[in-house]
């Protein structure tokens, strides 16, 4: 006597069996400093209080983000997705031919996209705390740097969101559903 499946989609097709890659501090960290990038983004010039409230808030978890790169699980640690320019390079070039190897958790282009971000980002908040100092308060040149690495974070989400959907597409992987489940196809 033969047990049925417990997961059956539309069609009776039994779907792939799937691993857990992202825990949810990954998850969370990544959907709240999306919103929260935005948030500051959007706020910049019209209210300064939610700005700088959420920056601070971005400066906390990037901090978290980053011990998490070092004492995380398995694919939450920068040893696992971080690689060399010359291994990241080739994976671009791989990608664009559409025959990159798929991988279960960061490919190393999403490795240097997330080393990128976050030293940007960084950037923004360093700058950013610097400005409410008695300092640095009103410096112009410390304001502009600040609106560079924004402007500069703002052109690498562009690409980010780009690889991500080029990536879904050539491995026939949702990776957006995964950076909200945790879970990808084994």
């Amino acid at each position: 006597m033969s047990q049925a499946s417990p997961v059956i989609e539309a069609g009776g097709v039994t779907p792939p069996a799937t691993v857990k890659v992202w825990d949810p501090l990954v998850r969370i960290f990544h959907w709240s400093l999306a919103t929260l990038f935005v948030v500051a983004y959007a706020t910049a010039d019209e209210v300064e209080k939610v700005h700088i409230a959420v920056g601070y808030t971005i400066a906390a978890i990037v901090a978290v983000r980053v011990i998490w790169g070092f004492v995380g699980p398995q694919h939450a640690r920068f040893s696992n997705f971080v690689r060399s320019p010359g291994v990241t390079l080739a994976y671009l070039r791989d990608i664009m031919l559409f025959r990159a190897p798929r991988y279960i958790g960061h490919n190393p282009a999403g490795g240097a996209m997330i080393v990128a971000l976050l030293v940007l980002i960084a950037g923004s908040c360093v700058t950013g705390i610097m400005m409410t100092t008695d300092a640095y308060w009103g410096s112009k040149v410390l304001e502009e740097v600040h609106e560079v690495f924004a402007n500069l974070t703002v052109g690498l989400v562009v690409f980010h969101v780009l690889g991500v959907l080029l990536a879904s597409f050539e491995h026939r992987e949702n990776l957006v559903k995964a950076m909200f489940t945790g879970r990808k196809r084994a």
